[in-house]
């Protein structure tokens, strides 16, 4: 008898072959298939008579041949089947191509049901290649809702069917409940069996609708689960105590008033750091919202509590620039700081890793270098690291393995929905800057299209003539004839430009260029030798041009908002009054409305809430480098109110049994070690 492990080549029905394919599907055991669930559904569960069809429409017709089909064949490889059925309101042409068994298995006078998509000539209504099967009988895929799955080659929706048929009448009785049994009666969820039938051959929508329900809360309970425990085991691992510390002459030194956010984040930083366990804290908030104070405070706590801090960035242009900004502001309080980069000479990479060895630093700042093989660090307390989602999951933990434990602080300046961000971040506690300092600028954005070109041009002129500089962004880097619209190109609007403005500086800066020379051009521009940029996204993070004014986007409809504003954040973070200009020439209802809420908002909290639900949680990350699980039927941007739901059940069931381990959580902790097991590399 099968079990839930068995490999599906052992299924009756299935053999080597099409579980071969099946591997390529990542299913693999006989758990794999029943998991795999359809990408979508078909309605082919209401017949309607041929005259009320209409063209375009995929639908099912029960109907009987009214002549013997005739085979012709066109010319070598090509058979053509052709017949005629008719119902009590109409005639319905039906066309097989290279399907000559066709001729032998619809028979003259029988009834047959036919699924497929209507075409009209004048009058005349038909289908080509349409599915079918004998009215009268049990009838497998027409008559009901029918489920699509993904395939590979050697698998058609048919075999996916049959093995999917297979597989349920092998395992249902065995699918354990994973769900305890007061989590599925508060939440009126349907049982195990009922949902992996009805999410597979679904009774009606009704069934499909509960299967679904649950099947998606089971997912993120598990997932909020897997997380939970996690963020519990690092609450219980050793970091390294720290001493509270008078705050107050740090304070003191800064140029300007923290935010209380700001003040916010420091203190729940702090309370981790003291508290002998590992902190583990992301610090989220708008572009420019100061998250790097934060940073500055908690490493001149290690000083002053002995220790050393690393802050890794993810270019040398912004390890630059950040040391630049904590030399500022923890210099004058007596910090020793280095830098560590790639483009340094050796002999200057050589007294560097001499002094962080020997522990002469309080502060080292720089890239990927700093978890180089050779660098030795002393009394290594805290690992910062900025746009933390530039870095892959083993870029982090290398450099965290460079200390005994140390404490993680990493900082995002794309703004999530909190929500989210608790799956996002895994195990992270996760700190809001919601406030802006005083002094920064509000971006006026306006979304115009490309009859505006002209006053644009004026306006770039304009802004230039005063001393300003302007960022123009490109959805690609060159020319694409592939696309059915054209879309502005870096390198071509960059010539453009030029043309259009001879007697000014127009360089260009996109992602496929060496990292030396993208350097180059940012250093450049930061300096003030350019006055216009065109670029693609790979300025959406990161350098301050304090100078540039004017942000304009082409194309503006094929970025997410969250991206948006992202760019409109590269301006306004100087004294000067800034802008930002979305150019698009789509006059869809819904992409006016996107691009609307850019004109009425700065605020990215907000935008984040608007862009997940118009597009989903893709815009904020990649699920693979952001640590996330594969997940088979939920939906982490439609889903939210079910992931709430989820993590409400999942904190109080981990209070009562922290480590499930009472015997009635036996499903469930199996459960989330396979999810821990299979995103053991994946998982912050």
């Amino acid at each position: 008898m099968a079990d839930l492990n068995t490999e599906v080549r052992y299924l009756k029905g299935i053999g080597e072959k099409k579980a071969q394919a099946l591997n390529k599907l990542g299913v693999f055991s006989l758990r794999d298939l029943v998991s795999f669930f359809p990408r979508r559904y078909e309605d082919r569960s209401v017949c309607k008579p041929i005259a009320l069809t209409v063209e375009g429409e995929s639908v099912c017709v029960e109907a009987m041949v009214a002549d013997t089909p005739r085979l012709t064949r066109i010319r070598r490889g090509l058979d053509l089947v052709k017949l005629r059925a008719v119902d009590d309101s109409g005639a319905l042409d039906l066309t097989f191509f290279n399907q000559p068994y066709a001729k032998d298995n619809l028979r003259r006078g029988e009834t047959y049901v036919f699924y497929g998509k209507i075409e009209t000539n004048g009058a005349r209504r038909g289908m080509v290649n349409p599915v079918y099967e004998r009215a009268e009988g049990p009838r497998a895929v027409t008559g009901r809702i029918l489920p699509v799955y993904r395939t590979a080659a050697g698998l058609n929706q048919r075999s996916m069917l049959a093995a999917m048929r297979q597989g349920l009448d092998a395992c249902l009785e065995q699918l354990p409940d994973v769900l305890p049994h007061d989590v599925r009666e508060r939440c009126r969820l349907a049982q195990t069996a009922y949902a992996y039938e009805n999410i597979h051959f679904p009774a009606d929508y009704t069934a499909l609708e509960l299967a679904r329900r649950r099947l998606i809360f089971e997912e993120l309970f598990v997932l909020a689960c897997a997380l939970g425990r996690m963020r519990g085991e690092r609450t219980r691992e050793q970091g390294v105590r720290m001493q509270p510390r008078d705050m107050s002459p740090f304070w003191a030194a800064l140029p300007f008033s923290p935010t209380g956010a700001q003040r916010r984040a420091v203190e729940q930083a702090l309370e981790d750091m003291n508290s002998g366990s590992v902190m583990n804290r992301l610090v989220q908030g708008d572009v420019g919202s100061g998250k790097t104070l934060v940073a500055a405070a908690l490493i001149w706590h290690c000083a002053q509590n002995g220790r050393m801090s690393a802050f890794m960035a993810p270019t040398e242009i912004l390890a630059e620039q950040h040391y630049n900004t904590l030399t500022s502001l923890l210099g004058p309080l007596g910090l020793r700081i280095g830098k560590l980069t790639g483009s340094m000479g050796a002999k200057e990479k050589r007294e560097v890793k001499a002094a962080l060895a020997a522990g002469e630093l309080d502060l080292i700042i720089g890239t990927h270098a700093l978890f180089s093989q050779d660098v030795a660090y002393e009394r290594l307390a805290l690992a910062v690291t900025d746009e933390q989602h530039r870095f892959g999951v083993g870029q982090r933990s290398a450099l965290i393995g460079k200390g005994q434990r140390p404490h993680v602080l990493v900082m995002s300046a794309t703004p999530i929905p909190r929500t989210l961000a608790l799956i996002i971040y895994g195990d992270l506690d996760v700190s809001v800057i919601d406030e802006l300092p005083p002094g920064r600028q509000k971006v006026d954005t306006f979304a115009v299209d490309e009859s505006y070109r002209e006053r644009l041009n004026g306006f770039i002129r304009k802004l230039v003539a005063e001393g300003r500089q302007v960022f123009v962004v490109c959805p690609m880097v060159e020319e694409n004839e592939d696309l059915p619209v054209p879309l502005k190109n870096a390198q071509e609007h960059a010539e453009e430009l030029a043309r259009a403005f001879p007697d000014l500086r127009v360089a260009c800066i996109h992602g496929r260029m060496k990292a030396k020379d993208k350097d180059a051009v940012m250093a450049a521009m930061v300096a003030g030798e350019i006055d216009i940029l065109v670029a693609t996204t790979v300025i959406e993070v990161g350098v301050d041009v304090p100078n540039a004014a004017l942000m304009i986007v082409e194309n503006a409809e094929r970025f997410g908002l969250s991206q948006l504003h992202q760019l409109r954040g590269r301006v306004g973070r100087g004294q000067h009054k800034s802008w930002c200009i979305l150019v698009s020439d789509n006059d869809g209802e819904e992409n006016r409305a996107r691009l609307n809420i850019m004109t009425k908002t700065n605020d990215g909290f907000k935008i984040a809430e608007e862009d997940l639900r118009l597009r989903g949680p893709g815009d904020f990350f990649g699920s693979r480098q952001h640590g996330l699980p594969e997940m088979h039927v939920a939906d982490l941007g439609a889903d939210v109110n079910v992931l709430q739901k989820a993590q409400q059940e999942a904190n109080l069931l981990l209070a009562s049994d922290p480590e499930l381990s009472l015997p009635a959580h036996a499903p469930l902790r199996e459960s989330v070690e396979r999810m821990l097991q299979a995103g053991r590399d994946g998982f912050n």
